[in-house]
């Protein structure tokens, strides 16, 4: 009896989380995401979302700007698939091992296309844009 309430309970999340993946579409950026748009649209792919908060909560800074030569402003670095293959930038842990790797391409090219190498909707980004004086 507890072992088919068990198998009964674990499809029943089994199934919650296959409609859920389903239901979600494609990834978007969000605020604080960062659009990595260096080679993508000339080579037909979808922009590189990057979740930055995501990776942030779980990595300390020093993880991806110092151990791994991350600069700290977006499209900073020069980066590009062959440098992701070889194990650099975020090769160094999408590598099939640590975490996905390089064969499953639309779990990062997932951005718009044409969206230029940006912090998505950072309030820098609104501070920094000038505003057309206002006339009395």
């Amino acid at each position: 009896m507890v072992t088919c309430r068990r198998m009964i309970l674990l499809s029943m999340l089994a199934l919650g989380w296959s409609f859920a993946l389903v239901a979600s579409g494609p990834a978007k950026a969000e605020y604080g995401d960062v659009v990595i748009n260096n080679y993508s649209d000339a080579a037909g792919m979808r922009p590189v979302v990057f979740p930055h908060w995501f990776h942030r909560v779980r990595f300390a800074c020093k993880v991806c700007h110092a151990d791994l030569g991350f600069q700290f402003k977006a499209g900073g670095n020069n980066l590009d698939m062959l440098q992701i293959i070889d194990g650099k930038f975020c090769g160094a842990c999408h590598n099939g091992e640590i975490a996905w790797g390089v064969e499953n391409c639309n779990l990062c090219h997932s951005g718009k296309p044409g969206t230029p190498t940006q912090v998505h909707e950072s309030t820098m980004q609104k501070l920094a844009t000038p505003q057309p004086a206002r006339k009395k």
